[in-house]
């Protein structure tokens, strides 16, 4: 049945800030029943609710603590606290370690640490990490983005979706992709840097990136603002002989 199909709904994908008709990065994961929120960055809440309530999410999922994948966990804290969500439970929140403090820095005015906990149900990720959620498997590796970070490879049904977070091309995210039918993989940078360390993909790297690990599709998303969507796809589409697509708000894409 269609509704058993993976399904990857694209909230929002602009870097570094949002744009009047972009949010940050974040996605909603789907299949059946389950759902998951993937990435929280500025202005994904609001388009969340297009789909789905913050209290019908069986579990949110983030790559990172920069505020352009997890900014919208704060509004969320009071959404699930303080406003007409009632929650049978705390929502499964998986992230980098030390993201319970994290929010509770930003969330505490006063002498009394803000409960976070009361609003999320916090683990810790680390490389290997693996959460069974409803019908969906998340298996997260640690990828190479300056910071604590990571990939997830997300399975049901026999269906598999890689998603990058933001990295560099690195070996723990290929082995993460290896066969993976869909490969949702950041494209931020218009060339590699030419000193320090390299952070993210370019899309000839996202190209790269899925023919090493055979995908079957790639999704290019969080395209950087000096390229275009059309530029981004081009530039990967020479390095993957896949069919190749750029994310976009409101997109729904099925798996499988």
């Amino acid at each position: 049945m269609a509704s058993d199909l993976l399904h990857l709904t694209v909230l929002g994908c602009a870097t570094p800030y949002a744009s009047v008709d972009n949010p940050c990065s974040g996605y909603l994961v789907s299949s059946g029943e389950t759902r998951v929120w993937v990435d929280a960055g500025s202005g994904t809440l609001a388009q969340l609710q297009r789909h789905v309530r913050l209290d019908e999410v069986d579990a949110i999922w983030i790559s990172h603590l920069h505020a352009d994948h997890s900014a919208d966990l704060l509004t969320a804290y009071y959404a699930a606290l303080f406003a007409d969500i009632q929650l049978a439970a705390p929502i499964p929140l998986y992230g980098p370690p030390g993201i319970a403090d994290r929010l509770a820095h930003f969330l505490t005015n006063s002498s009394t640490r803000s409960p976070v906990e009361s609003a999320f149900a916090i683990h810790e990720l680390h490389d290997g990490h693996q959460a069974h959620v409803g019908a969906l498997t998340l298996t997260s590796r640690a990828v190479e983005h300056g910071i604590s970070a990571f990939a997830v490879r997300i399975e049901a049904q026999g269906r598999s979706l890689v998603y990058s977070g933001d990295t560099a091309p690195c070996t723990n995210l290929t082995q993460l992709a290896h066969g993976c039918d869909v490969l949702l993989c950041e494209a931020e940078s218009t060339r590699a840097p030419a000193e320090g360390d390299q952070v993210h993909h370019t899309p000839e790297d996202a190209g790269d990136t899925a023919s090493a690990a055979r995908t079957g599709r790639l999704i290019v998303t969080h395209v950087g603002r000096f390229l275009t969507p059309q530029q981004a796809v081009a530039r990967a589409s020479a390095r993957f002989n896949g069919p190749v697509d750029c994310a976009a708000p409101g997109v729904t894409f099925s798996i499988g």
